[in-house]
C-alpha cells in the first residue's frame, strides 16, 4: 500500500463532516488491541490529526497511556485512508475547541458538545481509495457459504443474540485490529467477517488478502461491527489462522471478550461483569 506522510488540501476538506466513519484503533495497558468509533476525528493541518471528544470512553484513556494508533476514515462516498499517528496532547479550549462546537451536530446536541480536543501527529496515511465492493461482496458470500461448517463446537454463548445478529448482516461494516511488529496497531476492513456461532468469527480471505495474512496465527486481535444505525459491538479473541471449510479459505476469531461502545453506557459484555451496589453517591 502507498504511503504518505501528509494530508492535502482535498483531504482536510474530506475529513470535516461529522457524517463519516472514522476509527481509531490503540493498545491498552494489556497489550491488546482497542477499537473506537470517533467521527469527530479531523485534519486541521496536513501532518496532524485532532479528536473531539464528547463522552468518557475507554480509547482516550489508553491512547494518553501508549500513544501509538492507528486511524481509519471512511467518507460517505466510501473512500478510505487508513494510516498511523501518535497522540501529543489535549486542550479544553482553542481554536479547534472552538471549531468543533460550532459543528451543527455537537452545538445543538440537548447532551453533550466537545468537552475536550486530542491532538496526534501524523507517522503515515494511505491515500484515499475506493472500498473495493465487488471483492468484498464476493468475500461476504463466500462466507455465508462456508460458515456453517466453521463452528466452534462450544455450547456456552459469548455472543447475544442481538451481536450475533448485528455480526451476521451483510451491511454492517466490519474491521480488524492487531499489534504489528512496529508496535503500532494496524486496521483492516473486514467486512465480510461473520458469526460461525455465539463463539466464532469467521471471513474470506478474497478482500485484502495480503495485509490479512499478515496477521499471525495466535495473536490477539479486536473485531469492531458498526451498522448504518451506528449500532456497535467490539469483540476481542484470538485469531486461530486461516483453515479451508467447505472448499474456501476462511481465517477466524475465536471469541473471548466482548464490549459494548455505545454511549450513554460504555462497558464489558462477556466475560459477565459481576454487579456492584452503589455506597457513596
Amino acid at each position: 500500500m502507498k504511503k504518505k506522510t501528509s494530508f492535502n488540501e482535498q483531504e482536510m476538506k474530506a475529513f470535516e463532516p461529522a457524517e463519516k466513519i472514522g476509527l481509531v484503533a490503540c493498545i491498552n495497558p494489556d497489550g491488546l488491541p482497542h477499537v473506537s468509533l470517533i467521527t469527530s476525528m479531523m485534519a486541521p493541518q496536513p501532518d496532524r490529526l485532532t479528536l473531539g471528544q464528547f463522552c468518557e470512553g475507554l480509547s482516550k484513556q489508553y491512547i494518553q497511556q501508549n500513544p501509538r494508533i492507528a486511524f481509519l476514515i471512511m467518507t460517505l462516498d466510501r473512500r478510505l485512508w487508513r494510516g498511523r499517528a501518535t497522540w501529543t496532547h489535549l486542550r479544553k479550549e482553542g481554536p479547534e475547541y472552538e471549531r468543533y462546537n460550532e459543528i451543527p451536530m455537537f452545538r445543538y446536541n440537548t447532551y453533550f458538545g466537545i468537552n475536550t480536543v486530542h491532538y496526534l501527529d501524523l507517522v503515515e496515511t494511505s491515500p484515499g481509495r475506493p472500498l473495493p465492493m465487488g471483492r468484498v461482496v464476493f468475500s461476504a458470500l463466500l462466507t455465508r457459504f462456508a460458515k456453517g461448517g466453521a463452528g466452534s463446537g462450544g455450547n456456552e454463548r459469548i455472543l447475544s443474540p442481538f451481536a450475533e445478529q448485528l455480526f451476521n448482516g451483510l451491511n454492517t461494516l466490519k474491521f480488524i485490529s492487531y499489534i504489528a511488529d512496529n508496535g503500532f496497531p494496524a486496521i483492516i476492513p473486514l467486512i465480510q467477517c461473520q458469526a460461525a456461532d455465539s463463539r466464532r468469527l469467521v471471513f474470506s480471505t478474497t478482500a485484502y488478502t495480503d495485509e490479512l495474512r499478515r496477521i499471525p496465527a495466535g495473536a490477539h486481535v479486536a473485531v469492531f461491527g458498526l451498522t448504518m444505525a451506528m449500532e456497535d459491538v467490539l469483540i476481542r479473541g484470538i485469531y486461530v489462522g486461516c483453515h479451508r471449510t467447505r472448499g474456501v479459505q476462511l481465517g477466524s476469531v475465536d471469541i473471548d471478550w466482548v464490549y459494548n461502545s455505545m454511549p450513554p453506557c460504555h462497558g464489558q459484555i462477556y466475560p459477565p461483569v459481576e454487579l456492584k451496589a452503589v455506597e457513596q453517591f
